[in-house]
């Protein structure tokens, strides 16, 4: 890993949260890459990139999983959608539907994809409705040329535009033993 990364990474975990270029990134976690789940793998097509991260979720981040799978099915996308979509909201909110986070944000990104209504993402209200956000966000996947075969993070940044492209790779692991878990229930 390069020193710039690995020094980005200590910051932004210090910090415990980065707001920059209107999209909110958590914390950056370093923990060691370990392998996929066969369940997950499947469903993942690819190998995570780098080192994975985790977060223990609590109900109402299921819920918020679950939510962005119901969304990926009714838009008619497959379960990579799904991993792509919660790994962005993992890095933008740890699936937290978040409001207005006031002076510690300085812009006014929502949601659990902290997306921004003066970016046109939608209303307030629109993009804290966790069924809208994803339909949003995965309208914007469906435009980026083959994000079926990309890397995760490059098709979550396309989509985001974050000011830390690569900090959507660090949860394809966990986003996709999400999905193989509740996929089919």
């Amino acid at each position: 890993m390069a020193p710039n990364t690995i020094l980005r990474k200590s910051i932004l975990g210090i910090a415990g949260l980065a707001f920059t270029g209107g999209v909110f990134a958590g914390p950056v976690a370093a923990h060691a890459a370990e392998t996929a789940t066969p369940a997950a793998a499947a469903v993942q097509g690819v190998s995570p990139q780098g080192e994975q991260s985790h977060v223990d979720l609590n109900d109402e981040q299921i819920a918020n999983a679950k939510a962005i799978i119901a969304a990926t099915k009714k838009a008619g996308l497959p379960e990579r959608a799904a991993v792509v979509a919660i790994a962005t909201a993992l890095q933008e909110s740890k699936l937290e539907n978040l409001g207005h986070l006031g002076d510690r944000n300085d812009h006014d990104s929502l949601g659990l994809f902290q997306q921004r209504p003066s970016s046109g993402w939608g209303t307030p209200e629109q993009i804290t409705d966790p069924e809208y956000s994803t339909l949003a966000f995965l309208k914007g996947l469906k435009q980026v040329d083959g994000w079926q075969d990309m890397p995760l993070t490059e098709a979550a940044q396309t989509v985001q535009v974050s000011a830390y492209p690569d900090a959507y790779a660090q949860w394809e692991k966990q986003a996709a033993e999400i999905v193989a878990e509740h996929w089919n229930k």
